[in-house]
């Protein structure tokens, strides 16, 4: 079974180098979250193909910090450090909450998740959809979660206080052979 992948604490991780990096702060408006993403998304070059998953990610990202991290008191603000290129996609993300307390309870769920899809064993699986703590409700599940350490395929890493989180995503770019003569 190939390495799982896990969230992790590493405030002095490169990925949170604000170095020539754009910068935007949100109220914690829920009701805005869309267009708060579009403002940052649209800095994107347009050779990015993943534009919507990237723009869905974003919002995940945005949508956590204003909902679970600020508790949507709208005097709090979501802080955004975001750089973008043809060949990636970096962001920082920090919010005025507690931070992500259940880091390591979250983990301990999703080795367990991977290791009941890795064996085939569908019934235990059962068990391991939805990861809830006592602050969640009907619409929370971790699910986001799942998808960002997939997505975020050059790393997915947390501040010490845990309300801030950096990640790169990189892209894959299409080379064009060129043919010479002789060839």
């Amino acid at each position: 079974m190939e390495q799982i992948k896990e969230l992790r604490v590493d405030e002095n991780d490169a990925l949170f180098d604000k170095t020539n990096m754009l910068y935007k702060e949100f109220p914690s408006d829920f009701r805005q979250i869309r267009y708060f993403t579009l403002l940052i998304v649209q800095s994107a070059p347009l050779e990015i193909k993943e534009i919507n998953l990237l723009e869905q990610q974003i919002s995940e990202v945005i949508k956590n910090a204003v909902k679970h991290g600020n508790k949507c008191d709208i005097n709090k603000k979501v802080s955004v450090w975001y750089s973008f290129s043809p060949t990636h996609a970096h962001l920082i993300v920090e919010d005025e909450g507690e931070g992500f307390k259940d880091l390591e309870k979250w983990n301990e769920f999703n080795r367990k998740r991977l290791n009941c899809l890795h064996d085939q064993n569908y019934e235990d699986l059962a068990n391991y959809v939805s990861f809830r703590t006592l602050d969640s409700d009907d619409q929370d599940g971790g699910n986001a979660l799942f998808a960002a350490l997939e997505y975020w395929n050059g790393g997915f890493v947390f501040n010490e206080k845990r309300n801030g989180v950096a990640m790169l995503k990189k892209f894959q770019q299409k080379r064009i052979g060129i043919v010479t003569e002789g060839e």
